[in-house]
């Protein structure tokens, strides 16, 4: 019968072997495959065992799932661990021609978009862009009905890697990625061309104290 080579104190070479496998890899690894890298006569349960016990009281435990093993957090440190992810959405078509009209004719009410667009705008589109923070409001214009009135923010332009809103790509370009459809009201967007909408007197009245329900059925 053979035997592990060890050292006198430590945990051994065998252990330490095990140790590895388990936490290098992403998935749990049947104790068959962990037995083929161990020297010949050690027994991989025996080391399963021993690490199982090592590990009881630290950050990770050595958990069995099913015929595997894996290192997993201990449960009562799960909260500690928590973290939050950003997760990235694909816009949809309408919200893609919503944001370049608001960025092109800012400041823009519902209304104006809907001109432009030629369709009606949805609550959710206006919610998912305000939700994403590439728009905000930008106080009420002063028209009956004060409706609310939108723009950009800072953070489009640094998602976009725009200095400014001059560097906005014009008409053909945007034709070309696909941005704009065919609806004659879409040409529009990057033309530069007046369209009748007053400017925001830019009083700040409301300074962007909107929740997503006030600022759509205001708009």
């Amino acid at each position: 019968m053979s035997f592990d080579t060890s050292e006198n104190s430590g945990p051994s070479r065998s252990e330490r072997i095990v140790e590895a496998l388990l936490f290098a890899s992403k998935d749990p690894l049947p104790i068959s495959e962990i037995a083929e890298r161990l020297p010949y006569g050690v027994s991989a349960e025996s080391i399963l065992e021993t690490l199982q016990a090592r590990y009881a009281t630290r950050g990770v435990h050595l958990v069995q799932v099913k015929d595997c093993w894996a290192f997993r957090t201990a449960p009562d440190l799960g909260d500690a661990l928590r973290v939050e992810m950003a997760v990235r959405r694909k816009l949809s078509r309408a919200a893609v021609e919503t944001l370049s009209i608001v960025a092109y004719h800012e400041p823009v009410t519902r209304a104006d978009i809907e001109e432009i667009r030629g369709v009606a705008v949805s609550k959710g589109t206006l919610d998912a862009l305000l939700e994403a923070g590439w728009i905000q409001p930008r106080g009420r214009r002063q028209v009956p009905g004060r409706p609310l009135t939108w723009g950009t923010t800072e953070a489009f332009l640094d998602h976009f890697g725009l200095t400014a809103l001059s560097d906005l790509p014009g008409l053909e370009e945007l034709k070309a990625t696909g941005m704009l459809d065919k609806r004659p009201g879409l040409t529009s967007i990057a033309m530069g061309e007046e369209d009748g909408i007053e400017p925001d007197d830019g009083d700040g009245e409301d300074d962007g104290q909107f929740d997503l329900l006030e600022s759509d059925d205001g708009a």
